[in-house]
């Protein structure tokens, strides 16, 4: 017999449709199983074939958990707020809402022809008030956290306020974005506002000054795979390196927690070890390098202290804040045409690219451990984000540095007996220690020990475990988003009280940044808030 598909599929979609076959309520005698699929980004193209890949092999597993008994809840919902939408807007007049309703409908028919078994009953939709209003409320518990490092846990940050009254910062472990020390009798002596500039400081939702991609012709913050070749896919408009003051996520301050809690996840081992890489916890020790004929220091994070008689120069990430500090006069130009052209880049692209280049800041730091003094470079292989932006190079076994010091002719010293680094670097995990002063001799396991004990006996700095994990940044220089919940008064940020969410977007006459390069919210008018205190 003929399988007739056209009929036997229409049949069956509107029974579904019509008896609710999906649909998912609560029952108890049941055990309950969850299947969340990625919210599709609606665009005016429909759906492209990487959607159903993942979603048949999600629904398939959702049906097989149904007729073993299990209550499966399986929504679907969509990613509504973003770029393409509002671009759209801007080149027709049309609100972004309408084009993200007509995509909404084109999607679920497609969706619907599939057949997947979905409770649309649960459907999600960012743009929705309904949805954002908890995104908002969530982001207010965030703003009013810090986090407690000696207890790993948020906590109030009106806790830590009655804290710092009575004792100040002593004792104290917490996450922040740099270490402040005072006293109660300080703390206390203080406005209202610098108090509030302090909490900023370990909110777990702040404000920081971050290295971005901006893009001036779309007037907004691009992400890493919006940008290539230094220019936006979207439009392909200029994009450069730019530090601009945004929203962030302390991200950072869980990372021991994530880690810790992947080995509680039924997770392949190499999707394990991608995260675990993603993470990038290491142990090692902060150093502190003097600056030739200066009072300033190089603060740098290094896993392998026991290398330190190797370091034959130091290099800065552009974006540092020691480059303005270390550049000579001498220097100025060559190195601002180096900092021009690296904001072209992204951090992605850099890390990528195994093409050499650097320039010579002209002046000179000080090996703590020698007292000799070692030429600061400024190259784009190094990043800010990681560490301090600083690091000291030790070309004999580093890649990277190897590379770098044979570019530009620096001196390398071999650090393990037997090692050749007459063509490359040598891999120095093991080994007997030479070229060390006091670490001759010692394996490699023993040297590291040994100079981690020296650093901090002799006041050089501190052993440390460091992260590659980095604070997510939040942007908000566009309109098709939701709004934050906050506003402000002296120039201080607030919180709109959550009796009043959500923050809805307001109506605007143009979906362009101002004249003045506000976001496009800056033409919103009556756009205010009055806290219920007032």
């Amino acid at each position: 017999m003929e399988y007739n598909f056209n009929e036997i599929e229409k049949k069956w979609k509107q029974y579904w449709s019509e008896n609710k076959t999906y649909l998912t309520e609560i029952d108890k005698n049941k055990p309950k199983f969850y299947v969340l699929d990625m919210f599709p980004y609606p665009s005016g193209a429909g759906l492209h074939v990487g959607h159903p890949l993942g979603y048949i092999a999600s629904d398939i597993y959702a049906r097989y958990k149904k007729m073993k008994g299990f209550n499966v809840l399986h929504p679907m919902g969509y990613d509504a707020f973003g770029l393409p939408a509002e671009q759209y807007a801007i080149q027709t007049g049309q609100h972004p809402a309408i084009t993200t309703e007509t995509n909404i409908n084109r999607y679920r028919e497609q969706l619907d022809k599939i057949g997947f078994s979905f409770d649309w009953d649960k459907e999600v939709r960012t743009c929705n008030p309904k949805y954002y209003k908890w995104t908002q409320w969530a982001f207010i518990q965030m703003f009013n956290s810090y986090y407690c490092n000696q207890a790993q846990q948020a906590r109030s940050i009106q806790e830590l306020v009655e804290v710092f009254s009575e004792q100040g910062t002593a004792n104290l472990d917490l996450a922040c974005s740099k270490k402040m020390e005072f006293s109660a009798e300080q703390w206390n002596k203080k406005t209202e506002n610098e108090k509030q500039e302090i909490l900023m400081n370990y909110r777990i939702a702040f404000l920081s000054d971050t290295m971005v991609n901006w893009c001036a012709k779309l007037g907004t913050v691009l992400a890493n795979d919006e940008v290539s070749e230094g220019l936006s896919v979207r439009g392909g408009f200029p994009v450069e390196q730019k530090i601009m003051r945004q929203w962030s996520l302390r991200v950072s301050a869980y990372a021991q927690r994530l880690l810790d809690g992947l080995e509680k996840l039924e997770w392949s081992e190499s999707l394990k070890e991608t995260q675990k890489n993603w993470i990038g916890r290491s142990e090692g020790a902060e150093m502190l390098f003097n600056i030739a004929n200066s009072e300033l220091k190089l603060e740098i994070f290094t896993t392998r202290a026991d290398t330190i008689f190797g370091v034959t120069f130091m290099v800065l990430a552009p974006e540092s804040k020691y480059v303005e500090q270390v550049v000579t006069p001498e220097q100025k130009i060559a190195v601002q045409n180096y900092l021009d052209a690296t904001k072209k880049r992204t951090e992605r692209e850099r890390i990528a690219d195994r093409k050499v280049s650097g320039v010579f800041s002209g002046s000179y730091a000080v090996n703590p451990a020698n007292e000799k003094e070692i030429p600061i470079w400024i190259s784009d292989y190094v990043l800010s984000g990681y560490g301090t932006g600083a690091i000291m190079a030790v070309p004999a076994h580093d890649s990277r540095d190897y590379a770098f010091a044979k570019h530009f002719n620096l001196p390398i010293i071999p650090l393990i007996k037997g090692a050749d680094v007459a063509e490359e670097s040598f891999d120095a995990k093991e080994g007997i220690m030479i070229n060390s002063d006091f670490l001759n001799g010692l394996t490699v396991k023993e040297a590291i020990r040994k100079a981690k004990e020296y650093i901090e006996k002799n006041k050089l700095g501190k052993v440390k475990v460091n992260y590659r994990l980095r604070d997510a940044i939040f942007s908000r220089q566009r309109y098709w988003g939701e709004p934050f919940p906050i506003y402000y008064k002296d120039g201080m940020p607030h919180t709109v009280d959550e009796k009043d969410l959500p923050v809805e977007l307001p109506e605007i006459d143009k979906f362009l940044p101002t004249e003045i390069g506000e976001p496009p919210l800056g033409r919103a008018k009556n756009w205010v808030y009055t806290p219920s205190e007032l």
